[in-house]
């Protein structure tokens, strides 16, 4: 492996994919890896992580949102770019922009390997890397079950691994086809968790609740239910701030949304307040986090945000 990777750019699920591939790399070379964020380091930290090994053993240093490192700190980092250790690697992880441009500067000049993480905006960009996320877990799928699953769940790429993931946990050996994508997005999502997203969007609680019950006793999970509701309120919250009098299709790339998703969100912003739109969107942020652990009963997280949702489309 290099001395240095950059991995570069403010597209998370790229990132997490290239920083997965890498650590994979390093243990399958019995490398200890040391993982620090760069906000909470303190002067010494990133130093003692880059201090020569007694014993030779293979390393690597993981710095996380190099943006945000502290300056007093960055001076460790300038001191060793110029000699590395052989037997380590150090892999930093910026989110681009102009904030520690002076030190991304400094580890440019070192020329690491520079993995771009820029946001997709083209549907083919998405569609290659649900393709590549596929063949990292040593499956293919057919190009029409590639175009299926992006036109269905849009151009948030955290979203497509997720869906990606449970696809892949699901469907028989052998090739994925289109197929095996509408059975995903019947039994898991499209009739589920959006069934539920659409009713709570509606203002309409009594049925969202039920679409509720009903997706998790058949086998949904939360926190699929929550990612759907989610994805819902972010296309609203795009859809919302976007040029009325303008086509769909003419919103498609700007908001990175297929058209049929924008005249649906415009359909569904009837009533709704951008008060309305910042509750809900709160309201599901908590959610997921209760969702994800913080809370000890998942579904009654997911009935009071869908609660607090259906009440944000009255709040004026």
């Amino acid at each position: 492996m290099n001395d240095f990777y950059l991995i570069l750019g403010s597209e998370a699920a790229l990132a997490d994919r290239a920083l997965t591939k890498l650590q994979a790399e390093l243990k399958s070379e019995n490398a200890e890896i040391t993982s620090i964020y760069a906000a909470d380091s303190i002067v010494g930290d990133i130093s003692d992580a880059l201090a020569p090994s007694l014993f030779s053993e293979r390393r690597a240093l993981i710095i996380r949102d190099l943006q945000d490192l502290p300056e007093d700190n960055k001076e460790e980092i300038i001191r060793y770019l110029p000699e590395p250790d052989a037997s380590t690697t150090v892999i930093f992880l910026h989110k681009g922009g102009v904030k520690g441009k002076a030190l991304l500067d400094a580890i440019k000049k070192v020329k690491p390997e520079i993995i771009a993480c820029e946001p997709l905006k083209k549907e083919a960009e998405k569609q290659e890397f649900v393709k590549n996320l596929f063949l990292d877990a040593g499956r293919k799928a057919s190009p029409a079950a590639i175009a299926a699953l992006v036109n269905a769940i849009g151009g948030d790429l955290r979203e497509l691994t997720a869906a990606c993931s449970q696809i892949i946990a699901d469907a028989p050996a052998g090739t994925i086809d289109e197929k095996e994508v509408d059975k995903y997005h019947q039994g898991r999502v499209e009739t589920t968790g959006f069934d539920v997203a659409d009713a709570a969007l509606e203002g309409n609680l009594p049925v969202a609740l039920l679409q509720l019950r009903s997706a998790i006793e058949t086998g949904s999970d939360p926190v699929m239910v929550t990612s759907a509701i989610a994805s819902a309120l972010r296309s609203l919250a795009k859809v919302s701030g976007a040029n009325r009098n303008a086509k769909s299709f003419e919103l498609a790339g700007q908001l990175g949304m297929a058209p049929w998703q924008i005249d649906k969100a415009r359909r569904q912003l009837s009533g709704w307040t951008p008060r309305g739109i910042v509750a809900a969107v709160g309201a599901i942020a908590l959610a997921d986090a209760q969702v994800k652990g913080a809370a000890s009963d998942p579904i009654y997280a997911l009935e009071h945000a869908i609660s607090e949702i259906a009440s944000a489309k009255a709040a004026r």
